[in-house]
């Protein structure tokens, strides 16, 4: 029997807005590109293009947990349900899931190891960072378009000085996650 393995990681984990996205790749052959590597090193552009190769050279599937599952749930559960939705939406059933990090969701019926740095250690994962990165940036895109004053089409939704001067200067959206500092610094200073 042929060995399956598919690739899995998330992206916006650190994120002050949105749902948590997830990614699970499994490659229909044997990939050496140098190019694929973790997301976070790839200039936006490249990271683009290379996505567009990884999608026609693989199987893959995109899971996400939304504004309200990271609020009910943590951050952590709402990860690994995102991972777990990657993972079940696949068209194959792999025999091995290799996933970035040391906490897992369960699955079924399939061996699954957690990698820690396995974003910049294995292929399959690191295409993973780079299909879930790409995809939540799309809907940052989309987001900032009606809240220009954030920048999130720049930021992801991270807590960088423009975003922060905007929560400040702005206020809260309802898409910001006020279970984060500082955004629930913001909503207590309101308060008092």
């Amino acid at each position: 029997m042929k060995k399956i393995v598919a690739g899995v990681d998330e992206v916006g984990r650190g994120s002050l807005i949105g749902p948590v996205y997830a990614a699970a790749i499994i490659f229909k052959k044997n990939i050496k590109d140098k190019e694929i590597i973790d997301s976070k090193k790839i200039k936006k552009t490249k990271r683009e293009i290379i996505s567009k190769y990884i999608k026609k050279n693989s199987i893959w599937a995109i899971g996400s947990a939304s504004l309200k599952e990271i609020e009910n749930f943590n951050i952590l559960n709402a990860s690994l349900l995102a991972m777990k939705r990657a993972i079940e939406k696949l068209k194959i059933k792999p025999n091995l899931i290799l996933i970035d990090g040391n906490k897992s969701p369960k699955i079924k019926n399939c061996l699954v190891k957690t990698v820690i740095k396995g974003d910049q250690k294995i292929k399959e994962i690191s295409a993973a960072s780079i299909i879930a990165k790409v995809s939540r940036d799309k809907l940052m895109n989309k987001m900032s378009k009606k809240f220009k004053k954030y920048k999130w089409d720049l930021n992801a939704g991270y807590g960088t000085k423009d975003h922060i001067k905007a929560i400040k200067k702005y206020g809260i959206t309802k898409f910001h996650r006020k279970t984060f500092k500082p955004v629930h610094k913001m909503l207590s200073l309101k308060k008092s």
